[in-house]
């Protein structure tokens, strides 16, 4: 289970940061302005993939923000400590830019890392039954989806891996290619 929570975590997290770096980068902000608008935003993905499935298990949104931000804020920020540091730390990972394999790379380290720093953290939470142990009580509730929340998205943790990994292999390729153009 803390194998599952890390990597939900994690995916919330690298949406942001992933987000974050590529608007930074295209509009030439400063490394502190990119770094604060990526953390900014991988706290909004992280709360906001945690918080819809509480919304479709028919929790009201203060109720569901409560939540998540009681079960998840100390695995984002764990993440976002580890990422941010690990791609400062990698030399020009940073200034690189989209269409370089260096961002890539970078980024494919810096997540790994997170996701290691993070494990630790959400297992020492899940034995407490603090953490994502908060929120698993209301997946799966077994109500029929009626109204609006039979709208709401559900996403696995694995296929939003899948998307993750599959957007971060297609940036290398497309940089390896601009390389070699």
């Amino acid at each position: 289970m803390a194998v599952s929570a890390t990597l939900h975590c994690l995916t919330g997290c690298a949406i942001g940061e992933i987000v974050g770096l590529m608007i930074g980068t295209a509009f030439g902000l400063s490394n502190l302005a990119t770094i604060s608008l990526a953390v900014a935003l991988a706290f909004f993905f992280g709360y906001s993939l945690s918080t819809l499935p509480l919304l479709k298990a028919g929790l009201a949104l203060g109720t569901a923000l409560g939540v998540v931000l009681a079960a998840d804020t100390l695995s984002i920020l764990t993440m976002e400590i580890v990422d941010n540091l690990v791609m400062a730390a990698i030399p020009g990972a940073m200034n690189a830019g989209l269409v370089n394999p260096v961002f890539w790379i970078g980024m494919m380290i810096a997540l790994s890392a997170a996701f290691f720093a993070a494990y630790p953290v959400n297992r020492a939470l899940l034995k407490r039954g603090k953490g994502h142990a908060l929120t698993h009580r209301y997946h799966g509730s077994g109500q029929i989806d009626t109204g609006a929340r039979r709208f709401i998205p559900s996403f696995s943790t694995s296929a939003l891996v899948a998307v993750i990994v599959a957007f971060m292999t297609g940036g290398l390729v497309v940089a390896i290619a601009d390389t070699l153009a």
